[in-house]
């Protein structure tokens, strides 16, 4: 069958994609002021807590942006 060739391509990829994530976050999970940034919306009330990262998002979202670009650029 030609198509499971592709698939198996595919397949391929996506595990390098997750190991390349999984080593992201153990390399970036121990830097100390990531998720600490200013601009992170951190509201905790009696009942409950909201967290979500926004300067933290939006500074990963840039530097992969830059990382893209300049990839692309080869």
């Amino acid at each position: 069958m030609p198509g499971l060739g592709d698939l198996g391509k595919i397949l391929i990829f996506l595990g390098l994609v997750i190991v390349l994530l999984g080593v992201f976050l153990l390399i970036f999970g121990k830097i100390p002021f990531l998720g600490k940034l200013p601009g992170d919306i951190y509201v905790s009330r009696k009942n409950f807590t909201i967290y979500f990262p926004l300067a933290t998002c939006i500074l990963l979202s840039l530097i992969l942006s830059l990382i893209a670009r300049l990839w692309s650029k080869k």
